[in-house]
């Protein structure tokens, strides 16, 4: 496996694995649990997402398209 991103946090990491897994791409996070080390450990840099070697482009470019996007927000009726 190959380490295409790094996440800025848990949830983010697990919503990309969920991206990628609606593609049919299969991914892993790891550094998931030394988070609750971070006295211990440098802050930044623990977690990444994972991918194979044969998904690694795909997987790049669709978590490049996730990042960029830019959200709807649909109007609310006033109460």
């Amino acid at each position: 496996m190959i380490k295409i991103y790094s996440p800025r946090n848990h949830l983010e990491a697990q919503c990309l694995k969920d991206m990628l897994a609606s593609h049919h791409i299969h991914a892993h996070i790891s550094g998931a649990y030394l988070q609750g080390a971070v006295g211990e450990l440098p802050a930044h840099d623990l977690l990444g997402l994972h991918t194979d070697l044969a998904d690694a482009d795909r997987a790049q470019e669709l978590v490049n398209e996730w990042l960029n996007a830019t959200p709807i927000i649909e109007d609310t009726p006033e109460e």
